[in-house]
């Protein structure tokens, strides 16, 4: 007979789980539709600099991660002096799924497949639920994002973008 023995663990702490999640966390489409809110809240262009500062970015990476939105025809942005990124629509004609198809439809799961032994039964059974799942899941999120629009997410008191900036002391 075999008994099962639990191997003794160390206890898990919140900040330890904190850690884990922050992990393989693509946070481009919760950024962006950050950016997005604050920029319907102004009527002047707001710079790259400044955004990517709210981000916790630096620019160039901000405006690669902009590019969709700009030829998805959400923003538009000037360059030189008085220049900047400003809203091409209202945030009432921009849906969560626009923001996510412009962002390149991200991965919504850090979930993945074995393919280790692709000939095993075992393995391509649970890959193939587990693909189905995902799909069907994915399917609910899509439809979601299509329902909501970004006025329905923005504060009614306007938020400045220097709540972001960090206090130095």
């Amino acid at each position: 007979m075999i008994y099962a023995v639990p191997l003794p663990r160390a206890p898990v702490t919140r900040s330890a789980l904190f850690e884990v999640q922050k992990m393989n966390r693509d946070t481009r489409l919760s950024d962006v539709l950050h950016v997005l809110l604050h920029l319907g809240q102004v009527e002047e262009p707001v710079t790259s600099e400044v955004l990517a500062r709210s981000m916790g970015t630096n620019p160039a990476v901000f405006r690669r991660t902009m590019a969709g939105l700009r030829k998805a025809g959400h923003v538009q942005s000037g360059k030189g002096h008085g220049g900047g990124w400003q809203l091409a629509r209202p945030l009432r004609q921009i849906s969560l799924l626009a923001v996510y198809e412009a962002l390149g439809r991200p991965n919504l799961f850090a979930i993945g497949n074995r393919s280790d032994h692709p000939d095993c039964l075992v393995e391509r059974n649970v890959n193939a639920a587990m693909a189905d799942t995902m799909a069907r899941a994915e399917a609910l999120f899509v439809e979601r994002f299509g329902e909501v629009t970004l006025d329905t997410l923005a504060p009614r008191k306007p938020q400045p973008l220097s709540v972001h900036y960090r206090k130095t002391v």
